[in-house]
């Protein structure tokens, strides 16, 4: 008898729902949830509905029908339903928390219409949100516990086969990782008990760092360093020009700071393509504040604190995606993947879109300057070095499911992820017994 969970990831640019069904006779194993069903729904993000928040309920209906048609009709009621959102509804609710609430009022209203156990909509922390990755893509690769036939038990990894998770989304960036001994600061440590070990690991989520929110900075950056209505952009392609207005600057918490070299007003500038990559790389450095870090190595920019890097990582969401346009393969040097970049941001805007010609052409130009941020995260924010890149590994599923929080967070909740270890042998249902021994006793009857 199988049983089913729902969980939505409301993320700041779009928003997913996933169905995931397990064993129930083995809800205790590992491995053992799959992903039935993916859907992705209509629109942005729920925290653009700020000011028409009953259109964030509505926009999940689409994906709820779809996930009913998924999951039997007698087992739909006690189907644990969750929604959990991400960076884009934390900045939402820096800037006006209760319109934050009123979307997540209106989302909990609409999945309560349905005929699911739904468990409630809430906002997760970075931390919540990186953590639960790093549960998720370690449940997936048996990282936790692994059966074993030879040894009729269920045996613990080596620590160095645990994953460490690199996260990219639209308005956040999130990195952790288990890091040697247990020397981790108490700001950025979580603890999890699971299968019968403790687990300390780091985890550090960047507000304003995902990639929407730094196109947006980045931007203004290049705007208040040359004042004028037309500003040279070395991230996007020669060629390519886009008109932003001032005040959109102000819809974000991360670009919603006065400066002095800003015009005032709701005027329009005009962003220029130059195709520069080493002029990228400058404008991109600027974003962070590695200076506060002094000369700490124990730290990544702003005056974050950070553990030295250990074992091998997953790169998902955007990290993923962005490196999937540049067709690089698993393994390739960093002097290849730098390469690589620079063949695709010397490229004019002409040549682009009509190599490309199915590609959203509002992400297309974009390529660039997110492949150059990821570089300079990576390396000099993260400290990843020519070596350790090698460590880095980009997939989007591990198994049958797709990584990233919505697993992890669902196993923690369910409690689908015992504290104790599993059994040695998992004994059979009562029914089973009782059918084995009568059909026994019937044969020596016989």
């Amino acid at each position: 008898p199988f049983q089913y969970g729902m969980v939505f990831d409301a993320g700041s640019s779009h928003t997913s729902l996933f169905v995931y069904e397990w064993d129930s006779d083995k809800e205790n194993d590992t491995g053992v949830v799959s992903q039935t069903l993916s859907c992705d729904v209509q629109g942005q993000g729920i925290s653009s509905y700020a000011n028409d928040p009953a259109e964030a309920g509505n926009s999940l209906r689409e994906c709820l029908d779809k996930a009913l048609q998924a999951v039997p009709a007698e087992k739909q009621r006690d189907v644990p339903t969750y929604l959990g959102a991400t960076a884009g509804m934390r900045l939402l609710r820096e800037q006006n928390s209760s319109a934050a609430e009123q979307v997540l009022a209106e989302v909990a209203k609409t999945m309560q219409e349905y005929p699911v156990a739904f468990k409630g909509a809430r906002i997760l922390t970075g931390e919540e949100e990186g953590a639960y990755g790093w549960i998720t893509i370690n449940y997936l690769l048996d990282s936790f516990t692994k059966y074993s036939p030879k040894a009729h038990a269920w045996l613990r990894p080596e620590a160095a086969n645990i994953f460490g998770a690199l996260d990219l989304g639209g308005a956040s960036t999130q990195i952790t990782f288990m890091p040697e001994g247990s020397a981790v600061s108490q700001n950025e440590a979580s603890e999890f008990t699971l299968y019968g070990y403790s687990y300390n690991i780091y985890t550090h989520s960047y507000l304003c760092y995902g990639q929407n929110e730094m196109l947006k900075r980045l931007a203004k950056e290049l705007i208040e360093s040359s004042p004028s209505t037309r500003v040279r952009h070395p991230c996007y392609p020669k060629g390519y020009n886009e008109t932003v207005s001032l005040s959109s600057f102000r819809a974000s918490p991360c670009t919603d700071s006065s400066d002095p070299r800003l015009p005032l007003g709701d005027s329009n500038v005009t962003l220029e393509g130059t195709g520069n990559t080493s002029g990228c790389l400058a404008a991109l450095r600027k974003l962070f504040n590695f200076s506060a870090c002094g000369q700490s190595q124990d730290c990544t920019f702003d005056g974050v604190y950070q553990p030295p890097l250990r074992g091998q990582f997953i790169a998902f969401s955007a990290f993923y995606y962005n490196f999937k346009f540049l067709n690089l393969t698993e393994g390739q040097p960093l002097a290849m993947v730098r390469e690589a970049i620079e063949g695709l941001c010397t490229r004019s805007w002409e040549d682009l879109s009509s190599s490309y010609p199915k590609e959203n052409p509002e992400r297309l130009p974009k390529y660039c300057a997110n492949a150059n941020y990821i570089l300079t995260l990576l390396l000099d924010a993260y400290k990843f070095n020519e070596t350790s890149w090698n460590n880095i590994f980009f997939q989007m599923k591990a198994g049958s499911a797709d990584v990233g929080w919505t697993l992890g967070y669902m196993l923690n909740l369910t409690n689908m992820v015992p504290a104790e270890a599993p059994a040695r042998l998992k004994g059979h249902r009562p029914s089973l017994w009782a059918a084995a021994v009568t059909f026994i006793i019937l044969t020596l009857v016989l």
